[in-house]
Parts: C-alpha cells; structure tokens; sequence
C-alpha cells in the first residue's frame, strides 16, 4: 500500500531508548566490532512486491495452517482482533476454500512468537490481503487432501505425515465470488458467547502468579523536562520498587493502590516550556509565521492538472471557502494495558495493539536486545480506531518489570490516556473553485494544513485542478484515527460541492451527478438517494436533508441525512441512510455493523469531539468533559449494501466513517440556511474557525 504521511506516529522515533550499563555494554558488545542498524521507518516496512512489510511472505503451508488429528484446524496470522471481526472473516475465508466446517478452525491471531510477519491491522488491509492469503494456504492444502468430503478424511494420518502441510502454495485457484457458500453469506461471530458472557479475556484481564502494578510518572504539561526526582519516601514503602533512568521515572507495588500511593509519594522538579491554545490552532497551522514550521523529511503531496488561475479568470461564478477539523481522542473504553515479564534475557509482554512486531521493533530498540528474545502477544483488545499502533505501554511495564524481577501489568489511567495517547490531528482546509454556466466545475485549488492527504484528491470530473498537502509542526501529538485525514479532507470537499450547487441554483444530487462519471461514485451516491427518498418529499419544519459521498481505500460510500434543529440546542440527526460498496463482500452483517458503528463514531467528530488545550494542559481529559456520542444521539440508521461480486473486496473499517459530516453539515445549511465550516458542528463558535465564504 502506498505509505500515508499522516500516520504521524509511525514516524517519530522511540518513545524511550534505555542507556546500557557497563555490564550490558559489554555482553552486546562481545569482543568483536559494534554493528548499529537504524529502524528502516514505516515507509520501507510497507513497500515490497510479494513481501510483507519488506520481508518475504511465508509460502510453507505449514506456516499459516496446521490440521490435527481429529480434524481440528489451527490458522496463524499476524493480523489482530480490535473488535472490526477479523476472527471471523478469516474463519470464513479458511473454511471456504478447505471445505472445512466453521466450528473446526481456529484462529492464533497477532503473536510474533508463533505467527509469520506482518506489518499490522490498519489502514483496511485485513480483507484485500489476508482474505486471499488465507485462501491460497487453504485451497493448496485441499488440494493435498485426500477427495471427498471433510467428515470422510482420515485426519490421524494427514497428522502423521510430516511433510505433507511443509509444501509450498503453488498454481492454486481459488472459487470466484459467484461460487462463494460460506464467503458471502453471514457467519456468527466467532466467541461471540464468550464475549457478551464476559468468559473472553482482554489484555487487561491478563493475571500473572506474583504479578505487581505499575504506574508510570507524568508531568502535569506536555513537552515538560524532568529535572530531578526524589524516591526516598516511595523506595521506602513496603514491596514497592522505584524506577528512575533517564527520562523514565515510574513504581511497581502489589496493589493498584499501592501503586497509586507510591506514584503520589515520588518528588519531581520539572521544567515547562510555553506552548500554544486551541484557541489559536488554526491560525497558528496556516501561517508559518506563528513558530510552526513544516517538518522535516515529511512529504509535501501536491497535484496539479490544467491552469486553475486561468479557469477562475474566466469563470461564470467562483467560491472561495475555509474549513476546519479540531484535534479529537481515541475515546477508547478500554485502555493502553501491557503486561510483562522476564525470564533472564528473554522478554515476554502481552498487550493491546495493532502492530505486534511493531511493538517487538520498539521493544528491541529500548532494551538493546534481539527480536529473538522478545515476543509480544496480542489477547483480543477493543476499542483501536488507529490510536493503538505505538507500544509505550508495552515499554513502560517491561521496564518495570526488569527492575522489581516479577511480572508487571500497567493499566493506563482515563486521563493518560486523553493526554498522552496521539490525537487525530487537526487541520485547516482552503478551497477555491469555479463553475461554468451549465453547472459544472471548472477549477478547483484545495490546500490541506497538518490533517494528512489522505483522499485529498476528487475524483469529480475538473478540467483545471491543483491539490496540495502542507505539513506543518503540530502543537500536539498527532497520528493514525480511524479514516486518517479522509474525514477532513471528504468534510472540506463536499460541503465546498454542496455550496457550488447553491451557487449554481442546481439540486446538490443532480450537480454531483453532472461533475462525476465515476460508476462506482455515482452507484452509491444513487443507492443511498433512493433508499431515503430524495427529492420526494420536503422535509419538516425546523428540519433539513443532507447528502454527500466519498471514496477511500478501493471502496465507496454515500450517506444522507435527516437533521433537526431546535432553538438553543444542538442539531440533532434523527435519520441517517448510508450506502456502501467494497466489492465482493465476505459477511453482509458483519459489513453492516461495520458501517453502523463508523456512522456513530463519526457523528461524534462531526458534532461534539474536540480536544482542549492550553499551555501544554489538556483541559478536557475525561468522558465528563470529552462530549462522545450517547444513546439518546445515536440516530434511525438504514445500511444499502451493493454487492460487486465481480471486484475484489476491499476493507470496510475506515471508509463509511467519512461521508457523515458533510452530511450532516449539509442537512443543517438546507434546513436552517447556516453554512458551518468547522467540526465539531454543534459547537455555536469554534475558536479560530474561519467565518464566511466568498462568492465572486
């Protein structure tokens, strides 16, 4: 996949590289010459024909899939589960292919100690690259197979032959889309019962014999230098271990509260540094001038096509607009957790992430040990949404760890994890175009400011465009969200379409439609329109509809929206229809539930989310404080599904998120005649929000 600059985190370096003791230096050294390897960057791990990450792709059959002897298939794959119900999807994908029953396949999911490489579960690569890898290991096995069905194969002796399941997947077809029986149809979800009974088990439900609790010692403002520390009166409490080195200052105790005390007793001096306001984000990302300045390395993306001054020179009307995103959370429920322990040089941590040997690298980094000695294992975790590729939890409680010689377990607290958890980030949108006389666009200048680039370009029918990407240095820590900057860059674009069309006197459907040619743009921006009635009724008093549509990451999707407005309170969304089409799709309900939950989700950015600061404090870092969506907000949701069995399919767990703002910011200017630029939507003032557009 082509590497996507806004995926912050995985460009920063560690989060913390422990010094060496002499001792320490000494074994790694080991009489011969010191050999310093750098970390290749995100960049090259995910480039790589036929590779994985810049590794090559295991093609032993015996690396992916193993079968008992009585009949019990075991699968491994280094893709995780946070909650998208990718257990069950490769579940499917093996037991289409090997003839297999559901019931019978079992799924080792993101340990690096037992699973091949892979570069982690984000950017929607689940479905379009483990669904067919999967269903190349198990087709070639079938194939090794003695014929006829699953219940008449003698399992004992496929188990006895040692060789068989070694050989390579070669010259395998695979049943097309139209022949699918289990891929395509609904399956329940795998442990299903174990979860809503509460018998399945998290990384914080993880529980060690002898196992302590850690905290780790944060400064009150973000950026803040440690000065000097005094851990007399916490090394003094009983069972309590302090740890100091370096920037790393943090206690293992028995208890949680222990753990607590002890923290509470540590005497830190800091240094603070100035820093800027959400106050003056937007102003401060657009001009250099305010101490911001691009970073360095970072890719400038920029397209031009066609003459964008002389299409605005001769123009019949044009536009000109601002829009913006503010920083929002993660939001998990459940936490950062990692639990960790040592045995002599080997280093074993379970935790919540997506990248596993990710995690493995930043552990190697910080300890100075091989990736031999290390493995990570990755229980099922909820609540990822891009926030959890970064493995400082992970870190801390193996240094904590290392220092008490026990096992330990750190739990991330609610306001860490606001604080010190990377945000999506915000960003500032300008936008010029043009229309001709007959309603279509002429020329169209978008510049993004820090959000990413992610579908930044349109694929709207203009002759004269030119795009571009400015990174700039953020006052936050910012990186991977759900979506990346695809939110803010579809929130930009169609409300920036949605306002030509009321320039142009034309409907905002009908003058998509003119502006696009695209079949698969088009279908979804339809489907949606017919399933909620377009233009066959006028909305009630005090209401309004809106539509927009969006495309990311090989899938498109389209949404309208019902949203009522009443004086004094914030728009409320009573109705939401969303089209979806990513290709061939392997369980309908499962890719319902997918895009319910993102139109959720992203009704939280679009209306409420933002993040607070000042001065380096985070103001809002609590769910008292951080509005999410609640039940009472949660709208009437209707899911149109097209089903392109001819298309390979594509991920789901990103794009449906990016079509409801717009939406929604559409729905509230046709029912109120308000244009509002700046999510989050119900705030009534959004500090340094542009204001205004101008129409020439």
């Amino acid at each position: 996949m082509t590497f996507e600059p806004e995926r912050y985190e995985l460009m920063a370096g560690p989060a913390y590289r422990f010094s060496l003791d002499r001792r320490s230096f000494f074994k790694t050294l080991g009489g011969g010459i010191v050999v310093v390897s750098f970390y290749a960057g995100a960049e090259a791990q995910e480039s790589g024909a036929g590779r994985r990450g810049g590794r090559a792709t295991p093609q032993e059959i015996s690396a992916w899939l193993h079968i008992d002897k009585n009949g019990a298939v075991t699968v491994y794959t280094g893709k995780v589960e946070v909650g998208q119900n990718a257990r069950t999807s490769l579940t499917q994908a093996v037991a289409e292919e090997l003839g297999a029953p559901l019931s019978s396949i079992e799924l080792v999911m993101g340990d690096t100690g037992r699973t091949p490489f892979d570069i982690g579960t984000f950017g929607s690569m689940t479905t379009p690259t483990m669904v067919p890898q999967l269903r190349k290991m198990a087709a070639a096995a079938r194939q090794l197979l003695p014929a006829g069905p699953w219940q008449s194969i003698n399992f004992a002796d496929v188990a006895n032959d040692r060789e068989l399941l070694k050989k390579t997947a070669s010259d395998v077809t695979l049943k097309p889309a139209t022949e699918w029986t289990v891929l395509g149809a609904p399956a329940a979800k795998v442990h299903g019962r174990e979860i809503v009974t509460g018998k399945h088990r998290y990384t914080s439900d993880v529980k060690l014999p002898g196992m302590l609790y850690g905290r780790v010692l944060r400064p009150e403002r973000l950026n803040a230098t440690l000065l000097s520390l005094d851990t007399q009166a916490a090394a003094q409490m009983s069972g309590v271990t302090v740890v100091h080195d370096g920037a790393f200052a943090g206690v293992a105790a028995p208890t949680p509260a222990e753990a607590g005390s002890a923290l509470a007793a540590l005497r830190p001096e800091w240094k603070n540094t100035p820093q800027s306001s959400s106050k003056t984000l937007f102003a401060d990302l657009r001009n250099p001038n305010a101490g911001i300045q691009s970073r360095d390395g970072e890719r400038r993306s920029r397209t031009e096509t066609g003459s964008v001054e002389k299409a605005l020179a001769e123009a019949y009307k044009k536009l000109e607009t601002s829009y913006t995103v503010a920083y929002i959370a993660h939001a998990p429920l459940e936490p950062r957790a990692a639990v960790a322990e040592w045995n002599g040089e080997k280093l074993t941590v379970w935790v919540g992430t997506q990248r596993p040997f990710g995690v493995r690298t930043e552990l190697s980094q910080a300890f100075h040990l091989p990736e031999e000695n290390i493995r990570v294992i990755m229980p099922d975790t909820g609540s990822a949404y891009g926030g959890k590729h970064t493995g400082e939890v992970a870190v801390e409680a193996a240094r904590l760890a290392k220092a008490a010689g026990k096992p330990v377990k750190l739990v991330w607290t609610r306001e860490e994890e606001f604080t010190w958890a990377y945000l999506r980030p915000g960003g500032v949108i300008d936008v010029r175009s043009a229309i001709d006389n007959a309603g279509r666009v002429t020329a169209w200048e978008f510049h993004n400011y820090n959000s990413g680039s992610s579908a930044i370009r349109t694929l709207y029918d203009i002759p004269n465009q030119k795009i571009e990407f400015h990174p700039v240095r953020a006052p936050l820590r910012q990186g991977s969200y759900r979506g990346l900057a695809a939110t803010a860059n579809h929130f930009a674009r169609e409300s920036h379409m949605d306002e030509l069309a009321a320039v142009a006197g034309i409907e905002p459907l009908e003058f998509r439609l003119r502006n696009l040619k695209d079949p698969r743009f088009r279908a979804v921006l339809q489907a949606a329109a017919e399933r909620f009635g377009w233009g066959k009724g006028k909305a009630s008093p005090g209401s309004g509809f809106g539509i927009a549509g969006g495309f990311e990451k090989g899938s498109y999707v389209a949404a309208c929206a019902e949203v009522r407005m009443e004086s004094g309170r914030a728009p409320r969304v009573v109705r939401v229809v969303e089209a979806f089409e990513c290709g061939a799709i392997v369980n309908p309900d499962h890719l319902k539930m997918q895009v319910e939950g993102a139109v959720v989700q992203g009704l939280g950015g679009a209306l409420f989310e933002a993040i607070d600061f000042e001065d380096g404090k985070i103001l809002n870092p609590r769910f008292s404080r951080y509005r999410v969506p609640r039940f009472r907000d949660v709208p009437a949701i209707e899911v149109a599904l097209l089903d392109r069995k001819d298309l390979p399919s594509a991920g789901a767990g990103e794009t449906p998120i990016v079509a409801i703002a717009p939406a929604v910011a559409n729905a509230i200017y046709a029912g109120t005649g308000e244009r509002l630029r700046s999510m989050p939507l119900a705030r009534t003032s959004q500090p340094g929000a542009a204001s205004g557009a101008g129409i020439l």
